[in-house]
Protein backbone atom coordinates (compact mmCIF):
# COMPACT_ATOMS: atom_id res chain seq x y z
CA UNK A 1 0.00 0.00 0.00
CA UNK A 2 1.47 3.52 -1.02
CA UNK A 3 2.80 5.60 2.31
CA UNK A 4 0.81 8.31 3.02
CA UNK A 5 1.42 12.08 3.93
CA UNK A 6 1.05 11.19 7.71
CA UNK A 7 2.93 8.28 7.25
CA UNK A 8 5.94 9.97 5.22
CA UNK A 9 5.93 13.07 7.38
CA UNK A 10 6.17 10.78 10.78
CA UNK A 11 9.14 8.31 9.43
CA UNK A 12 11.06 11.60 8.16
CA UNK A 13 10.52 13.38 11.74
CA UNK A 14 11.95 10.17 13.40
CA UNK A 15 14.74 10.48 10.79
CA UNK A 16 15.59 14.05 11.93
CA UNK A 17 15.69 12.83 15.50
CA UNK A 18 12.48 15.05 16.36
CA UNK A 19 9.82 14.89 18.90
CA UNK A 20 6.51 15.89 17.70
CA UNK A 21 6.69 18.93 20.48
CA UNK A 22 10.08 19.91 18.92
CA UNK A 23 8.62 19.79 15.46
CA UNK A 24 5.69 21.11 16.47
CA UNK A 25 7.56 24.42 17.62
CA UNK A 26 9.27 24.61 14.88
CA UNK A 27 6.23 25.12 12.46
CA UNK A 28 4.84 26.70 14.53
CA UNK A 29 1.58 24.08 14.95
CA UNK A 30 0.50 22.81 17.98
CA UNK A 31 1.39 19.28 19.15
CA UNK A 32 -2.22 18.23 18.69
CA UNK A 33 -2.39 19.25 14.76
CA UNK A 34 0.60 17.89 13.95
CA UNK A 35 -0.32 14.43 15.67
CA UNK A 36 -3.29 14.77 13.61
CA UNK A 37 -1.76 15.16 10.32
CA UNK A 38 0.00 12.20 11.23
CA UNK A 39 -2.53 9.65 12.10
CA UNK A 40 -4.44 11.36 8.74
CA UNK A 41 -6.97 13.29 11.02
CA UNK A 42 -6.49 16.21 9.28
CA UNK A 43 -6.03 17.37 6.64
CA UNK A 44 -2.66 20.01 6.21
CA UNK A 45 -3.07 23.27 4.57
CA UNK A 46 -0.45 23.86 1.88
CA UNK A 47 1.98 26.61 3.77
CA UNK A 48 2.06 24.10 6.47
CA UNK A 49 2.90 21.54 4.65
CA UNK A 50 5.82 23.42 2.74
CA UNK A 51 7.63 24.98 5.88
CA UNK A 52 7.27 20.94 7.12
CA UNK A 53 8.54 19.64 3.74
CA UNK A 54 11.46 22.79 4.15
CA UNK A 55 12.47 22.01 8.49
CA UNK A 56 12.76 18.06 7.48
CA UNK A 57 14.67 18.80 4.71
CA UNK A 58 12.63 16.74 2.16
CA UNK A 59 13.02 18.03 -0.69
CA UNK A 60 9.64 18.47 -1.90
CA UNK A 61 8.52 14.62 -0.89
CA UNK A 62 6.11 15.85 1.56
CA UNK A 63 4.71 18.19 -1.26
CA UNK A 64 4.40 15.48 -3.70
CA UNK A 65 1.25 14.47 -1.99
CA UNK A 66 -0.61 17.52 -2.23
CA UNK A 67 -2.60 18.54 -5.54
CA UNK A 68 0.23 18.65 -8.37
CA UNK A 69 -1.45 21.05 -10.87
CA UNK A 70 -1.78 24.47 -9.00
CA UNK A 71 -3.27 28.15 -10.01
CA UNK A 72 -2.99 27.87 -13.89
CA UNK A 73 -6.04 29.08 -15.63
CA UNK A 74 -5.95 25.58 -17.31
CA UNK A 75 -8.41 24.28 -19.08
CA UNK A 76 -9.92 20.76 -19.46
CA UNK A 77 -7.75 19.65 -22.14
CA UNK A 78 -4.72 20.89 -20.21
CA UNK A 79 -5.06 19.11 -17.04
CA UNK A 80 -6.00 15.87 -18.65
CA UNK A 81 -2.69 15.98 -21.05
CA UNK A 82 -0.63 16.69 -17.54
CA UNK A 83 -2.56 14.02 -15.72
CA UNK A 84 -1.55 11.38 -18.41
CA UNK A 85 2.09 12.32 -18.33
CA UNK A 86 1.99 11.64 -14.74
CA UNK A 87 -0.20 8.35 -14.93
CA UNK A 88 2.69 7.03 -17.60
CA UNK A 89 6.00 8.58 -16.93
CA UNK A 90 8.23 8.51 -19.67
CA UNK A 91 5.26 10.03 -22.05
CA UNK A 92 5.67 13.85 -22.45
CA UNK A 93 4.00 16.11 -25.72
CA UNK A 94 4.07 19.03 -26.73
CA UNK A 95 0.59 19.69 -25.21
CA UNK A 96 1.67 18.54 -21.58
CA UNK A 97 4.74 20.81 -21.71
CA UNK A 98 2.76 24.33 -22.92
CA UNK A 99 0.05 23.27 -20.16
CA UNK A 100 2.88 23.14 -17.50
CA UNK A 101 4.33 26.12 -19.28
CA UNK A 102 0.92 28.35 -18.85
CA UNK A 103 0.50 27.13 -15.27
CA UNK A 104 4.00 28.96 -14.51
CA UNK A 105 3.40 31.54 -16.05
CA UNK A 106 -0.25 32.13 -14.37
CA UNK A 107 2.29 31.69 -10.66
CA UNK A 108 4.54 34.27 -12.25
CA UNK A 109 1.92 36.98 -12.27
CA UNK A 110 0.49 36.11 -8.74
CA UNK A 111 3.68 36.65 -8.36
CA UNK A 112 3.45 39.87 -8.88
CA UNK A 113 0.53 41.01 -7.19
CA UNK A 114 -0.01 39.19 -4.66
CA UNK A 115 3.74 38.18 -2.96
CA UNK A 116 5.55 35.04 -2.66
CA UNK A 117 3.99 33.55 0.89
CA UNK A 118 0.77 32.49 -0.65
CA UNK A 119 2.29 31.07 -3.62
CA UNK A 120 5.37 28.69 -2.23
CA UNK A 121 3.59 25.26 -1.50
CA UNK A 122 1.46 25.24 -4.55
CA UNK A 123 4.70 25.84 -6.89
CA UNK A 124 7.17 23.44 -5.18
CA UNK A 125 4.15 20.60 -5.77
CA UNK A 126 4.44 21.19 -9.22
CA UNK A 127 8.13 21.51 -9.41
CA UNK A 128 8.42 18.32 -7.60
CA UNK A 129 6.31 16.99 -10.72
CA UNK A 130 7.69 18.46 -13.51
CA UNK A 131 11.34 17.37 -12.42
CA UNK A 132 9.84 14.28 -11.70
CA UNK A 133 8.85 13.79 -15.16
CA UNK A 134 11.77 15.11 -16.52
CA UNK A 135 14.26 11.99 -15.26
CA UNK A 136 11.48 9.76 -16.74
CA UNK A 137 11.00 11.97 -20.15
CA UNK A 138 12.29 10.80 -23.52
CA UNK A 139 11.86 11.45 -26.84
CA UNK A 140 11.31 14.84 -28.79
CA UNK A 141 10.00 17.04 -26.11
CA UNK A 142 12.12 16.04 -23.43
CA UNK A 143 14.58 19.14 -24.04
CA UNK A 144 11.52 21.33 -24.24
CA UNK A 145 10.18 19.78 -21.16
CA UNK A 146 14.16 20.43 -19.82
CA UNK A 147 13.64 23.80 -19.95
CA UNK A 148 10.40 24.22 -18.27
CA UNK A 149 11.28 22.28 -15.56
CA UNK A 150 14.21 24.90 -15.21
CA UNK A 151 12.04 27.76 -15.42
CA UNK A 152 10.22 26.28 -12.65
CA UNK A 153 12.60 25.00 -10.23
CA UNK A 154 14.16 28.62 -10.50
CA UNK A 155 10.78 30.52 -10.01
CA UNK A 156 10.23 27.76 -6.80
CA UNK A 157 14.12 29.49 -5.68
CA UNK A 158 12.90 32.86 -6.38
CA UNK A 159 9.66 32.69 -4.26
CA UNK A 160 12.05 31.19 -1.51
CA UNK A 161 14.56 34.26 -2.13
CA UNK A 162 11.76 36.61 -1.69
CA UNK A 163 10.72 35.23 1.32
CA UNK A 164 14.38 34.98 2.87
CA UNK A 165 14.43 31.60 2.61
CA UNK A 166 17.67 31.66 2.12
CA UNK A 167 19.09 28.29 2.18
CA UNK A 168 16.55 26.77 0.66
CA UNK A 169 16.85 29.55 -2.46
CA UNK A 170 20.88 28.37 -2.68
CA UNK A 171 19.76 24.97 -2.65
CA UNK A 172 17.20 25.64 -5.35
CA UNK A 173 19.40 27.46 -7.75
CA UNK A 174 21.92 25.08 -8.48
CA UNK A 175 19.51 23.08 -9.06
CA UNK A 176 18.37 25.29 -11.51
CA UNK A 177 21.62 26.08 -13.10
CA UNK A 178 22.42 22.75 -14.10
CA UNK A 179 18.66 22.19 -15.92
CA UNK A 180 19.67 25.65 -17.41
CA UNK A 181 22.64 24.04 -19.03
CA UNK A 182 21.04 20.69 -19.78
CA UNK A 183 17.82 23.10 -21.42
CA UNK A 184 21.33 24.28 -23.19
CA UNK A 185 19.52 28.19 -22.53
CA UNK A 186 21.71 30.66 -21.74
CA UNK A 187 18.98 33.04 -20.53
CA UNK A 188 18.04 30.58 -17.75
CA UNK A 189 21.70 30.47 -17.17
CA UNK A 190 21.91 33.86 -16.70
CA UNK A 191 18.93 34.43 -15.16
CA UNK A 192 19.21 32.42 -12.33
CA UNK A 193 22.90 34.62 -11.71
CA UNK A 194 20.91 37.54 -11.45
CA UNK A 195 18.77 36.03 -8.83
CA UNK A 196 21.42 34.65 -6.68
CA UNK A 197 22.70 38.28 -7.05
CA UNK A 198 19.36 39.25 -5.86
CA UNK A 199 19.69 37.47 -2.98
CA UNK A 200 23.28 38.50 -2.23
CA UNK A 201 21.92 41.71 -1.98
CA UNK A 202 19.28 41.28 0.43
CA UNK A 203 22.14 39.93 2.78
CA UNK A 204 24.12 42.89 2.30
CA UNK A 205 27.21 41.38 0.80
CA UNK A 206 28.48 43.59 -1.75
CA UNK A 207 31.15 41.59 -3.18
CA UNK A 208 29.11 38.43 -3.49
CA UNK A 209 26.69 40.88 -5.62
CA UNK A 210 29.17 42.04 -8.33
CA UNK A 211 30.28 38.13 -8.16
CA UNK A 212 26.68 37.17 -9.49
CA UNK A 213 25.52 40.29 -11.63
CA UNK A 214 28.83 39.65 -13.41
CA UNK A 215 28.20 36.08 -14.16
CA UNK A 216 25.10 36.63 -15.09
CA UNK A 217 26.63 39.46 -17.71
CA UNK A 218 28.92 37.78 -19.04
CA UNK A 219 26.87 34.37 -19.59
CA UNK A 220 26.91 33.22 -23.32
CA UNK A 221 23.51 33.42 -24.79
CA UNK A 222 21.85 35.88 -22.31
CA UNK A 223 19.41 38.52 -24.08
CA UNK A 224 20.09 41.87 -24.13
CA UNK A 225 17.85 42.74 -21.85
CA UNK A 226 19.06 40.72 -19.30
CA UNK A 227 22.52 42.13 -19.60
CA UNK A 228 21.50 45.57 -18.89
CA UNK A 229 19.74 44.64 -15.77
CA UNK A 230 22.78 43.18 -14.84
CA UNK A 231 25.15 45.44 -15.84
CA UNK A 232 23.33 48.07 -13.97
CA UNK A 233 23.11 45.81 -10.51
CA UNK A 234 26.88 44.68 -10.79
CA UNK A 235 27.01 48.95 -10.55
CA UNK A 236 25.16 48.82 -7.11
CA UNK A 237 27.42 46.46 -6.22
CA UNK A 238 30.78 48.29 -6.67
CA UNK A 239 29.37 51.38 -5.85
CA UNK A 240 28.49 49.90 -2.62
CA UNK A 241 32.36 49.08 -2.34
CA UNK A 242 33.34 52.20 -2.83
CA UNK A 243 34.56 51.51 -6.67
CA UNK A 244 32.80 54.25 -7.86
CA UNK A 245 34.71 54.67 -11.68
CA UNK A 246 33.89 50.69 -12.21
CA UNK A 247 30.07 51.15 -11.43
CA UNK A 248 29.88 54.34 -13.60
CA UNK A 249 31.16 52.40 -16.52
CA UNK A 250 28.92 49.51 -15.71
CA UNK A 251 26.13 52.32 -15.71
CA UNK A 252 28.03 53.18 -19.29
CA UNK A 253 27.69 50.30 -20.69
CA UNK A 254 24.19 49.52 -19.77
CA UNK A 255 22.89 52.82 -21.15
CA UNK A 256 24.46 51.58 -24.42
CA UNK A 257 22.39 48.65 -24.69
CA UNK A 258 19.30 50.32 -24.15
CA UNK A 259 18.55 51.06 -28.03
CA UNK A 260 19.25 47.47 -28.83
CA UNK A 261 17.04 45.93 -26.28
CA UNK A 262 14.55 48.75 -27.31
CA UNK A 263 14.20 46.62 -30.41
CA UNK A 264 13.76 43.51 -29.06
CA UNK A 265 11.49 42.13 -26.60
CA UNK A 266 12.54 40.82 -23.21
CA UNK A 267 12.70 36.70 -23.03
CA UNK A 268 9.25 35.56 -21.60
CA UNK A 269 10.75 34.16 -18.67
CA UNK A 270 11.90 37.74 -17.88
CA UNK A 271 8.95 39.54 -18.56
CA UNK A 272 9.92 42.25 -16.28
CA UNK A 273 13.31 43.78 -18.14
CA UNK A 274 11.74 47.06 -18.89
CA UNK A 275 13.32 50.21 -19.39
CA UNK A 276 11.06 51.38 -16.15
CA UNK A 277 12.46 47.84 -13.96
CA UNK A 278 16.18 49.09 -15.23
CA UNK A 279 15.09 52.47 -14.09
CA UNK A 280 14.45 51.39 -10.84
CA UNK A 281 17.74 49.59 -10.32
CA UNK A 282 19.62 52.34 -12.02
CA UNK A 283 17.54 54.33 -8.77
CA UNK A 284 19.69 52.29 -6.32
CA UNK A 285 22.74 52.19 -7.78
CA UNK A 286 22.64 56.09 -8.14
CA UNK A 287 21.78 56.13 -4.65
CA UNK A 288 24.40 54.14 -3.81
CA UNK A 289 27.03 56.33 -5.29
CA UNK A 290 25.09 59.09 -3.21
CA UNK A 291 23.87 60.93 -6.69
CA UNK A 292 20.63 61.39 -4.12
CA UNK A 293 19.30 63.78 -6.78
CA UNK A 294 19.31 61.16 -9.81
CA UNK A 295 19.00 58.17 -7.15
CA UNK A 296 15.40 60.62 -6.21
CA UNK A 297 14.28 60.76 -10.56
CA UNK A 298 15.18 57.41 -11.15
CA UNK A 299 13.27 55.89 -8.48
CA UNK A 300 9.91 58.05 -8.53
CA UNK A 301 9.74 57.72 -12.17
CA UNK A 302 9.93 53.91 -12.55
CA UNK A 303 7.81 53.39 -9.46
CA UNK A 304 5.10 56.33 -11.05
CA UNK A 305 5.23 54.11 -14.37
CA UNK A 306 4.75 50.46 -13.13
CA UNK A 307 1.28 48.61 -14.42
CA UNK A 308 -1.26 49.53 -12.33
CA UNK A 309 -1.27 45.58 -10.88
CA UNK A 310 2.03 46.24 -9.41
CA UNK A 311 1.87 49.62 -8.02
CA UNK A 312 1.65 48.00 -4.73
CA UNK A 313 3.30 44.76 -5.13
CA UNK A 314 5.79 43.36 -2.44
CA UNK A 315 8.63 43.62 -4.76
CA UNK A 316 8.42 47.31 -4.72
CA UNK A 317 9.81 47.92 -1.28
CA UNK A 318 13.12 47.71 -1.63
CA UNK A 319 12.74 50.39 -4.03
CA UNK A 320 10.10 52.56 -1.91
CA UNK A 321 12.46 52.33 1.02
CA UNK A 322 15.22 53.65 -1.33
CA UNK A 323 13.02 56.38 -2.83
CA UNK A 324 12.67 57.24 0.92
CA UNK A 325 16.52 57.34 1.86
CA UNK A 326 17.31 59.55 -1.63
CA UNK A 327 14.76 61.87 -0.49
CA UNK A 328 16.29 62.25 2.38
CA UNK A 329 19.59 62.42 1.39
CA UNK A 330 18.72 65.43 -1.21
Amino acid sequence: MAETFGEALRRLRKAAGLSQPQLAELVPVSQSSLSRYESGLQAVDNETAARLDELLGAGGELLAFLPHVGVGPLNADQREAIEYSVKHPGHIDAAAVAALADSLAAHRRLDDSVGPAPLIAATLAETTMVTELLREAHGPYRQKLATVAAEHVQFAGWLHAETRRDASAVRLFAEAEDLADEAESGVLAAQVANFRGYLARQQGRARAMVRWFLAAYHTPGAHVAQRIGDAIQAAQGYARLGERETALRLLDEGDGLLDVAAREEPPGTAYWLTPTFHRLNSGLAHLALGDAGVAVDHLRTGLENLPEDQQDAEWTGEYRIGLEQARAAS
